[in-house]
């Protein structure tokens, strides 16, 4: 009874931020793209926020995954799709990095073809190594990199995902050599990770926690600025030794360009009143995730700044895309 209340004094301060004629919106169900697989961060992500967000907004969300081509294949549909607030997009940092990866060759406008609604989560990625690597910090590891070099190799879950921007961040800063292997997901880096075909790791800690928790691989450090409520003996990169580097994977709401403003930030309103729910943040908190919610024109700052961070470093260490 108590979510019911809160949910329909939310529906109520929705409707009355709204202009007039997104007084009715929705009335139908919501189609929301994942340009990724099922059972991923992205997705986990997306479904229990706009499960709430459905409650909200009084409409079923329907989640379609359409995954491909480091998630171009399901952006280009949703921009596509008709701006009448029925399509819904959910991108993640791969989408900032593609900007740069693929300039000149998207067949969408990434900065005119879509409309940030909201920055849902972000997850300070880990940096895990195979527990055989005789390092304990980030410091110890940066130390043995430049006494083995080219020794190393580092998993990603793919050429301009987070873990793998990261690990060439870390990777110039730090003036280490290390040699990346790609994967298609996290699932097979952390197979070699645990038989030691790659040494090193990052990626977020929903991905690599359990096998953390179970001393399968070690975890040096969290990219971030201060320790994650659950991996209290994880430390920062700085508390590790290493260089004040922070990092996360993050995830973002999007309407097609020209959606009205109002069904914009009726959507927007929606997010932030489902992430207010103690419940949803202790079970995204567990995995590492942190729930911020924004206005569209927060998300859309920190879009921009995601674009130009990571855009100067796949052209500074000369990324390539697969």
């Amino acid at each position: 009874m108590k979510n019911l209340i809160h949910a329909l004094a939310a529906t109520a301060l929705i409707f009355s931020s709204g202009a007039g004629f997104a007084q009715d919106y929705p009335n139908k169900p919501i189609k929301w793209i994942v340009p990724y697989t099922p059972g991923g961060y992205t997705d986990n992500v997306t479904r229990l926020v706009t499960a709430r967000m459905a409650t909200i907004l009084g409409q079923p969300i329907i989640i379609e995954n359409k995954p491909g081509a480091n998630s171009i294949i399901g952006v280009d549909q949703a921009t596509k799709a008709a701006p009448d607030g029925y399509t819904m997009l959910t991108t993640i940092t791969a989408h900032a990095a593609n900007v740069t990866l693929y300039e000149g060759k998207l067949p969408f406008d990434p900065y005119q073809s879509l409309i940030p609604i909201s920055l849902v989560t972000t997850t300070p990625l880990v940096l895990s190594v195979n527990k055989d690597l005789p390092v304990k910090s980030i410091g110890e590891l940066i130390a043995y990199a430049k006494a083995n070099p080219s020794k190393l190799s580092f998993g990603s879950s793919g050429v301009g995902a987070a873990a793998h921007l990261t690990s060439e961040l870390l990777k110039h800063t730090a003036s280490i050599n290390m040699v990346h292997v790609p994967y298609k997901g996290t699932a097979p880096a952390l197979t070699d990770l645990m038989s030691n075909n790659i040494q090193v790791l990052v990626d977020a800690p929903s991905g690599v926690g359990a096998n953390i928790r179970a001393g399968k691989i070690k975890a040096l450090a969290v990219f971030a600025d201060k320790r994650l409520a659950s991996y209290p003996d994880v430390p920062t990169i700085v508390e590790s030794g290493g260089p004040k580097i922070e990092s996360s994977s993050w995830v973002m709401f999007f309407a097609p360009a020209g959606t009205p403003k109002a069904i914009v930030d009726k959507l927007s309103l929606a997010v932030r009143e489902s992430l207010k729910s103690e419940e949803l943040i202790k079970r995204l908190s567990d995995q590492g995730i942190i729930t911020v919610g924004s206005t569209p024109a927060e998300a859309d700052a920190f879009l921009k700044a995601e674009i130009a961070k990571w855009g100067n470093l796949i052209k500074t260490v000369g990324v390539k895309a697969e």
